[in-house]
């Protein structure tokens, strides 16, 4: 029923609530109060323990504006406002989750930025865009999967530069390491960096003696590479420099951090399958999709129930177009905003389902690389047809968690012609 003053004129639902911004950080969290009118109530800081929860409460009631219930927005919901947002969601409070984009946008080119101010512009966030704002769901599974995800992350993005570094030692040492070696994270290329950082110990080393070695990381007979290596590296004829000693302690520093950081990685995968089964989101079903592009869905989208249709997940993950009108042009535009995260992922998932992998060209989803040439013989450009199979993975990704059902790949119904056939 509408709610009415003297049972005649009809109260806009804007008016019906009080709106509260929170600029949240490791100590402390601010609050400033608005009216629907962008009209200052007040302000509070408070601590950020458990213990100070109830005491805000009691004092933001005296901002509470008669006949209104109090609307939160945080711009911060998964690190620091974590915990505040779960006392409010558990308290039964309306929490709202503003993009620090939109309040970014909010605060434009101001000369001054304090707690107070940021906190103002996500309540005229709140006020303003009130209606497309995700309604904050703090639980604990979302949270964990998404710090397990944000560390494997992390580590990940440690190990390519401790790779980097690696590859410029060796490379130092054994100019052709890459004919033995075409990776330097296997056990064998370990074992061996491990126990020859340079040529030098290599010196009186015979091949069964290398060859034992091999064979004791990677359980094959290494014999034949390890009288490769040898010959090979005689013919290099890399000298041992001056501070050799030196230069041998980075590089086995480079090789214990990468073996530590892929034993954690290792543990995460294993931590990252065991909180899988607490959710019933049969993503893996869709071929391109394994565990942990599962788990980085999950974690980036949260609970599916906040979005009311496969649009809206389009339009949070930046997938869905923006159109730009002005007067008779009408264009429909890539749309670079939304979760930057989430957009990645969708676009790594259609841009493997649509090229042929591995010495055998083979196809990752034959449905997708039929629907992307489908596209592309209708006369997109490439760009465009990646772009429809984004959009169609996240109707599929939708449907797999909204209805929580495993996807059925249907068979393919359209046979591209390949170049030169």
């Amino acid at each position: 029923m509408t709610n009415t003053v003297n049972n005649t004129y009809p109260i806009h639902p804007k008016m019906t609530r009080t709106y509260v911004g929170c600029d949240s950080h490791k100590d402390s969290h601010t609050f400033v109060f608005l009216n629907c009118f962008h009209e200052f109530l007040g302000e509070i800081t408070v601590g950020s323990a458990p213990s100070e929860f109830d005491k805000f409460i009691k004092q933001a009631k005296r901002f509470l504006q008669t006949g209104t219930t109090f609307a939160f927005g945080f711009e911060d919901v998964s690190a620091y406002g974590r915990a505040f947002v779960k006392y409010l969601t558990d308290k039964g409070y309306l929490v709202k989750h503003v993009d620090a984009s939109k309040v970014a946008t909010e605060r434009g080119q101001v000369l001054h930025k304090t707690d107070q101010y940021d906190a103002e512009c996500c309540a005229r966030v709140l006020i303003n865009q009130f209606d497309h704002l995700p309604t904050a769901n703090p639980q604990d599974k979302y949270w964990v999967l998404q710090t397990l995800v944000t560390r494997r992350n992390a580590i990940t993005k440690i190990n390519v530069m401790v790779k980097n570094s690696l590859h410029k030692e060796v490379a130092e040492n054994y100019p052709h390491y890459k004919k033995f070696f075409c990776k330097l994270t296997t056990n064998s290329a370990l074992a061996f960096l491990e126990t020859f950082p340079s040529p030098h110990h290599l010196e009186n080393v015979t091949a069964e003696e290398l060859g034992a070695l091999l064979k004791s990381a990677t359980k094959r007979n290494g014999l034949t590479k390890a009288e490769f290596i040898i010959e090979t590296v005689k013919k290099d004829k890399v000298e041992k420099s001056e501070f050799q000693e030196m230069r041998d302690f980075i590089t086995l520093s480079l090789v214990r951090q990468l073996k530590n950081n892929l034993a954690e990685l290792s543990a995460i995968d294993g931590e990252i399958e065991k909180m899988l089964t607490h959710f019933n989101y049969p993503l893996t079903t869709i071929k391109g999709i394994d565990n942990l592009t599962s788990a980085k869905l999950i974690a980036e989208i949260g609970d599916i129930n906040r979005f009311k249709n496969a649009k809206a997940l389009a339009k949070y993950s930046g997938v869905a177009p923006v159109t730009y009108a002005s007067g008779m042009t009408s264009l429909q535009m890539a749309n670079a905003r939304g979760n930057r995260n989430l957009n990645e992922i969708f676009f790594r998932i259609a841009l493997t389902s649509v090229i042929k992998l591995g010495s055998n060209k083979a196809l990752i989803n034959p449905i997708f690389y039929d629907y992307y040439h489908k596209k592309i013989s209708e006369g997109k450009q490439k760009n465009q047809a990646l772009k429809c199979v984004q959009r169609r993975l996240v109707n599929i990704v939708f449907s797999v968690m909204k209805h929580q059902r495993p996807y059925t790949n249907p068979e393919i119904g359209y046979a591209p012609q390949e170049a030169g056939t």
